[in-house]
């Protein structure tokens, strides 16, 4: 906190008081010093007294990028200066004191301007976590894999190890880190996300661990980093595999340390954070082959929580199905789609590459294209463009393959225009004559046909 006191026997009192709830004293005695000392260094809270040599405390709440828009303001004021000080909270001050003050008063103020600090600048995240909290994070399904998931979840939910979530791209790593956040003891704090893949190096370390005002090109001022955003809540590092090597040393640090320093600095500062990461790289091959530290990954795999494919869980595709398709109608504001029997089994055999991502790609694009409250086989692009190339067999008939993928193709496509010859054929980028040739070759026979 700073305290601006032109008084030094007042400033000595002061300090002497508030270092005993543990709090980080900087002290000045004009609002000129203060505004320097702002402009080069963030606070919580700032205390100043409104008589100052140079002016009124209060200034500081009209001085745009200082205490106004950093800090939490309290006033120190004489008896014959209360309306002022009123006026000032008006404007934006949190609290005012009175002189002469009582110790025990005094502290008690300022520990709830330093609380009022803390969670206004926890609300902008709350803000945007909040409805994940409430809803997305939960992970559906009913089989062996997801329960032991689940119950693997609750175990260490419970505790404040650092948990590495493992899984292929799409498999819900996020949604893991988000239960078992609601599970622990911070769940009322922050969880702060980072995707390490998505920032280059500086910008990422800047990012985790802040830098101060001249830290390099463009740090026109200084800038807390995520750790100490995330103070007492949990801090979750996605595709940390990506991270480079310096920012893994700073990153061992804070996990075997409770210490973060920000770009530029050489204060090292406590942070409290539970810190869950995520890969969907084998970080031990990884080691092996230079690209990680060893020392890191012993300390990141304290305990390891891998995610199953959801081609190894086809039965819960059912229960996911269902869960995701009110998600889309919710996401699109449409009527609520339901999978004819035949279509679910599709969903079922099909092996999903993507995972639970590439299942709400396939379900929102059938939703988009059916016009029916049902969706069916033919709705779903699953049995073409999103399957994946097969294994070519030992010995087979090339001839027959292509002419039966062609025949498919057709009779699909024919399925999604309801027959329409004509509006097949222009999907297909075929003349009416090759249509009307390929139906005869195939003996496909349709319901009703367009000339």
């Amino acid at each position: 906190m700073l305290v601006i006191e032109d008084e030094p026997n007042m400033r000595r009192l002061i300090g002497l008081h508030l270092r005993q709830d543990g709090h980080t004293i900087h002290s000045v005695e004009s609002l000129r010093e203060a505004q320097q000392t702002l402009e080069q260094q963030d606070f919580d809270v700032i205390l100043t007294d409104q008589k100052l040599p140079d002016g009124e405390g209060s200034r500081l709440l009209e001085m745009p990028g200082s205490a106004g828009s950093t800090g939490t303001v309290v006033l120190l004021t004489a008896f014959g200066t209360v309306e002022l000080a009123v006026e000032a909270m008006r404007k934006g001050a949190f609290d005012f004191l009175t002189k002469p003050f009582a110790a025990d008063n005094l502290r008690a103020v300022i520990a709830r301007a330093a609380q009022h600090a803390q969670l206004r600048r926890e609300n902008l995240l709350l803000r945007n976590t909040v409805e994940a909290l409430e809803g997305d994070g939960e992970i559906y399904g009913t089989g062996t894999r997801i329960a032991a998931l689940r119950e693997l979840i609750r175990r260490v939910g419970r505790t404040d190890a650092t948990v590495l979530i493992t899984g292929e791209t799409g498999t819900g790593k996020e949604l893991v880190a988000r239960a078992i956040h609601k599970l622990s003891a911070r769940a009322t704090k922050p969880l702060v996300t980072v995707n390490c893949a998505a920032l280059p190096d500086t910008l990422l370390e800047s990012e985790l661990f802040g830098h101060e005002k001249g830290a390099f090109t463009g740090a026109d001022r200084l800038r807390h980093g995520l750790f100490e955003t995330a103070h007492q809540g949990t801090l979750f590092l996605d595709e940390v595999g990506e991270m480079s090597p310096n920012a893994q040393a700073k990153l061992l640090r804070a996990l075997a340390e409770g210490k973060i320093t920000r770009l530029g600095s050489s204060v090292s500062r406590d942070v409290d954070v539970r810190v869950l990461l995520a890969t969907h790289r084998n970080l031990l091959r990884e080691v092996e082959a230079g690209r990680f530290r060893q020392d890191l990954y012993y300390r990141l795999a304290v305990v390891p929580v891998e995610v199953p494919p959801l081609r190894e869980r086809a039965e819960d595709i059912p229960v996911l199905a269902k869960h995701l398709l009110q998600q889309i109608a919710s996401d699109l504001k449409m009527p609520v789609r339901t999978l004819h029997a035949k279509a679910l089994k599709e969903l079922q055999e099909y092996r999903y590459p993507g995972n639970v991502r590439e299942l709400r790609n396939v379900l929102e694009r059938a939703c988009i294209l059916s016009a029916d409250p049902v969706i069916f086989s033919v709705n779903l692009p699953t049995a073409s463009a999103a399957t994946p190339n097969p294994a070519v067999p030992e010995e087979m008939d090339l001839r027959k393959a292509l002419a039966d993928w062609e025949k498919s193709a057709i009779v699909q496509m024919l399925g999604r225009t309801h027959g329409r010859k004509a509006e097949a054929a222009r999907r297909l980028g075929l003349s009416k004559s090759d249509m009307t040739y390929k139906l005869a070759k195939y003996e496909i026979s349709l319901p009703e046909e367009e000339s």
